[in-house]
């Protein structure tokens, strides 16, 4: 399960949306909560947290928490559908292993355990 950070564009979430991923909005079910929150949500509903926040990469490297699996985009406007690809590559041809901090770009995808 995929937990959408507030910051994830609607086209990114319908497209994982469509490939038959279950997604949860931050946006359409809390908006405005904190970053704690969030990562309180994901680790409570087991989901891997899908942000284009560098603050999450803080939070996993810099204050060790390490029980949250992170997918953090770096994108261009003009790239989201080439982005929301990438993203259902990973999820659908990788076996991660749990925790892991995955960064993605247009052209490449880096994936580091926890």
């Amino acid at each position: 399960m995929i937990l959408a950070d507030e910051n994830i564009h609607s086209f990114i979430i319908a497209t994982l949306r469509d490939a038959g991923l279950e997604v949860i909005s931050v946006r359409e079910l809390s908006s405005g909560i904190k970053d704690e929150k969030v990562i309180e949500m994901a680790v409570n509903k087991n989901c891997t947290l899908l942000t284009e926040d560098k603050d999450f990469g803080e939070w996993v490297f810099a204050h060790h928490i390490n029980t949250l699996s992170v997918i953090f985009l770096r994108y261009s406007f003009s790239e989201f559908g080439e982005i929301a690809q990438a993203v259902l590559q990973l999820l659908k041809t990788q076996k991660l292993e749990r925790p892991f901090f995955a960064t993605i770009t247009t052209k490449k995808i880096r994936v580091r355990k926890l």
